[in-house]
């Protein structure tokens, strides 16, 4: 047990819970205006590529990222239109656009960098780890929180300043309103479609940090599918939540421990196969306890029945 619990256990578990921890945040964007938004795993992958993609031309990790967030903002501007302009089923629209994802970035992969499978450059630098003064110093703590990518300090303060957007702002008073009632909110003068719009962006943003993170934070490298289910655990990380952030960020530590121990796992000769499974196993034990049968109803069919 000593081998599998120890400082350096939690310390991945902030590593691992960032891609879901963001991409969870942006879903809650998108479910507080009543749009349930299933492409969050290919928001994800997306992001990851345009993060790689981005430094291999540039070669600069900060245009990388933007790279990363502005290829997301192409598919979540395409979410908003199938689903607000065109009034598609958000959850068709939502799986579309996973399949388009896994498609797109293959065949960029193989067209631009003329590989198959994954592409790794020995010669390209991911995120820096940060180390923060003083902080460091402290036993067990500094160890815990020290050598982080900026998106993973970044993620937590995001935590708490979408809490206080939802609850102590005007437009995040606005936001839940559409989410509740779109139709009353509409009524009361509120621009609905542009808050909407709003949302659905600033999730892609959130995407966006996710796959920069996944690929350029936790690894230096894109393959194929690497999201490997990360958004659809977001998505329950975010039910499990409620779209609070509070509650969306210990349901993403939940399930960034258990993709931390899988991994730990690994190298106790384990088999393989065995430990892959178990942060899905995780999610569906988790979705035993999710009670709020009329979420759903409420958050994925707002876009539909309230219009």
């Amino acid at each position: 047990m000593d081998q599998l619990f120890d400082i350096s256990l939690f310390n991945s578990t902030l590593r691992m819970v960032t891609p879901i921890l963001l991409a969870a945040l942006g879903g809650s964007l998108c479910a507080r205006v009543g749009l349930f938004n299933v492409a969050l795993e290919g928001f994800i992958l997306v992001g990851a590529f345009g993060a790689i993609l981005g430094n291999y031309l540039t070669g600069n990790l900060f245009l990388a990222v933007l790279f990363a967030i502005g290829s997301v903002l192409v598919f979540s501007a395409l979410f908003g239109y199938l689903s607000i302009n065109l009034k598609a089923n958000v959850i068709v629209v939502g799986v579309a656009l996973n399949f388009l994802a896994i498609g797109l970035t293959t065949f960029l992969l193989r067209t631009i960098f003329d590989v198959k499978g994954a592409y790794y450059d020995k010669d390209m630098s991911g995120l820096p780890r940060w180390d923060i003064p003083l902080i460091k110093e402290i036993p067990v703590v500094g160890d815990i929180l020290s050598g982080h990518s900026p998106l993973v300090f970044l993620s937590f303060l995001l935590v708490i300043l979408l809490y206080l957007f939802y609850n102590k702002t005007v437009s995040g008073f606005r936001l839940r309103a559409i989410g509740e009632n779109l139709t009353a909110a509409g009524s009361i003068g509120i621009n609905v479609t542009a808050i909407q719009y709003g949302a659905i962006l600033l999730c892609g943003v959130f995407c966006g940090l996710a796959g920069a993170q996944l690929s350029l934070g936790q690894v230096t490298m894109f393959s194929e599918g690497m999201t490997a289910g990360r958004g659809f655990i977001a998505l329950v990380a975010m039910m499990l939540g409620q779209s609070n952030p509070l509650g969306i960020f210990a349901a993403s530590l939940l399930f960034g421990f258990m993709d931390a121990v899988s991994i730990r796992l690994q190298g106790l000769s384990i088999p393989t196969h065995f430990t892959l499974m178990l942060p899905y196993v995780m999610t569906i034990i988790a979705m035993f306890f999710f009670k709020d049968k009329n979420y759903l109803k409420a958050r994925g069919g707002a876009n539909g029945s309230s219009r």
